[in-house]
């Protein structure tokens, strides 16, 4: 089939929506599939053209105020709808959409070709950690006429559906994220690693995400200083100067990627997650992968990733107490920390990206096959319509 993936993100910006994207393309590839990516311009001049045998159109973009390597996509719906005639596509796949997938949705709409909204990221939830709450409701407006117009949402988590469906939205179903078991293993663990960062033998507790206001890393502050710990944290973004100096005794490693990064979260003894926003939270399923226990904020993806009592712990969302205490109770046992550690391997085989591209793919024929090309979706769900 023909397929166009609007992206709001894509290479060389490396996140969660960026590294489903390739998996996604790997598959297609594999496939045979015809592919074209629509993207934000990079600044970067070695970026290429074509990515796992798609073609990357790049539109004119800005950098996001305060954080500069995330940019925003120019031009209006009909610049998009004018790329879409052209590749003429069967279905148009929607990656995290928000700013570039709105004008996506109506150009897809306008045209008469379906649309798989893939529901990534709880944007309109960062307004206010951001210090602008009052853009909130009109955040999830768009949101809301995004979804309402696409037809079909996909979305990574219970928490996701639900809070979709109590929105009004019902053309709603799961897909979720794949995890690749042969990277993120335990056998990945590495003394070496473990003796550059902690050279006393302390265990070490990682954290690995953007350092972005909405992870809420500085949360990890409770945990500085228990006993015979090393806090570690990997990855990079603007809020990384204000936590060095929150953690001093922290060790910072930069972006990892490929390899690195898997010897790096195998070499961890726990892994910690504070951030409150996660609609799924991919790092979480690699940590669990690779044979390390998690401790996270019961709210949103972690729910479905991370079973109380067996493969970590979840805490309240604000209970730092909680937080610590969860923590201390698998660094300071290490029978039980192996146990989870065995657990929590174990529930995530069989989620590989393979089989949830397959899903994926069985998304589009459905649409496809359900889609009238001259009325659009066979079923409106909400009486909301899209505004401008």
């Amino acid at each position: 089939m023909r397929i166009a993936i609007v992206a709001e993100s894509f290479l060389p910006l490396m996140n969660g929506v960026t590294h489903s994207i390739l998996r996604v393309l790997e598959h297609l590839q594999e496939r045979g599939d015809e592919v074209m990516v629509i993207a934000p311009s990079t600044s970067d001049t070695d970026v290429s053209s074509v990515e796992k045998g798609a073609y990357v159109h790049r539109l004119p973009s800005v950098p996001l105020a305060g954080y500069t390597n995330v940019r925003v996509a120019l031009g209006g719906v009909n610049r998009v709808k004018r790329i879409l005639a052209d590749f003429s596509p069967d279905v148009v796949h929607l990656a995290s959409p928000f700013v570039l997938g709105w004008r996506a949705v109506q150009a897809a709409h306008q045209l008469g070709i379906p649309t798989v909204a893939i529901y990534q990221t709880e944007v309109p939830s960062y307004a206010a950690r951001y210090g602008v709450p009052f853009l909130e409701n009109w955040a999830w407006n768009r949101v809301d006429n995004i979804h309402l117009l696409a037809t079909r949402t996909l979305v990574p988590s219970t928490f996701a559906l639900n809070q979709l469906r109590g929105r009004g939205i019902l053309r709603v179903d799961m897909w979720r994220r794949g995890v690749d078991t042969a990277r993120f293993n335990p056998a990945k663990r590495s003394t070496a690693w473990r003796s550059s960062v902690a050279p006393d033998g302390h265990r070490i507790i990682g954290y690995v995400g953007r350092l972005a206001v909405e992870k809420q890393v500085e949360d990890l502050a409770v945990l500085a200083d228990l006993p015979n710990t090393k806090m570690v944290i990997v990855g990079d973004g603007p809020q990384r100067a204000a936590l060095e100096a929150q953690l001093p005794d922290a060790v910072f490693t930069g972006f990892l990627g490929g390899d690195a990064l898997a010897e790096a979260v195998a070499s961890f003894d726990l892994f910690v997650h504070p951030g409150e926003f996660e609609t799924f939270c991919q790092t979480i399923q690699e940590a669990m992968a690779s044979g390390v226990p998690v401790v996270a904020t019961g709210r949103g993806g972690p729910l479905d990733l991370v079973e109380n009592s067996r493969t970590g712990w979840l805490y309240e969302p604000g209970n730092l107490t909680q937080l610590r205490d969860y923590a201390q109770d698998l660094i300071g046992d290490d029978a039980k920390r192996r146990a989870f550690a065995t657990a929590a391997t174990a529930s995530v085989q069989g989620r590989t990206w393979p089989v949830l591209s397959a899903g994926l793919v069985r998304h589009y024929n459905e649409v496809i096959a359900s889609f009238s090309r001259e009325n659009g979706p066979t079923e409106l769900t909400s009486s909301k319509g899209p505004t401008s």
